[in-house]
């Protein structure tokens, strides 16, 4: 398994990437030789983040982020946990990416309360339909913004397609916009 570990705002010592690499040797339990974990710390005001990014064959791809207020290390080890509690949650789904003789029945190695992760299946409960019609993205904010609304899904009127705004954890705006 390798490791990649980039940093922005902030200096990676030794220290940090021995600590970083010892903790993510412990994921190759779960994951191939071959998989590779993308990890970025970066600094934001008082934040220390942490996100570990693990691309897995067939397009699947495994993110967890946590933040820790002056505490790198503690963001690293959250941030963790939660890739940990994907891969406990989904493993059924991501079976056939893991390691064949990954042992998921063990116990979880950053996660500290182990009956967290086997909540079961998420159900829909409720649906909705709406009527769609072309409009630009500053439309679609405005929109999104009338309805109180943290994501908004309209068919966009320059290409056409059916993009996504959403309401980042900045309080700026994100949208996605399909690629075919």
């Amino acid at each position: 398994m390798k490791t990649s570990i980039t940093a922005k705002n902030m200096v990676v010592t030794p220290g940090i990437t021995n600590r970083i690499t010892k903790k993510t040797a412990t994921m190759s339990r779960y994951l191939k030789a071959d998989t590779e974990l993308f990890v970025r710390l970066r600094k934001e005001r008082n934040q220390r983040i942490c996100e570990i990014t693990v691309p897995m064959d067939g397009g699947v791809t495994l993110r967890s982020e946590s933040a820790s207020e002056d505490n790198l290390f503690m963001a690293i080890d959250s941030a963790l946990a939660k890739l940990e509690r994907q891969i406990l949650r989904h493993h059924k789904k991501l079976d056939k990416r893991l390691r064949e003789d990954a042992n998921l029945n063990d116990t979880p190695e950053f996660i500290e309360d182990p009956t967290v992760y086997g909540e079961g299946e998420k159900e829909i409960v409720r649906r909705k339909t709406y009527p769609m019609r072309p409009m630009s993205a500053e439309d679609a904010a405005l929109q999104m913004e009338l309805l109180g609304h943290s994501f908004f899904v309209f068919v966009n009127q320059d290409t056409n397609l059916v993009n996504v705004l959403y309401l980042r954890k900045d309080g700026n705006l994100g949208l996605m916009e399909p690629e075919y």
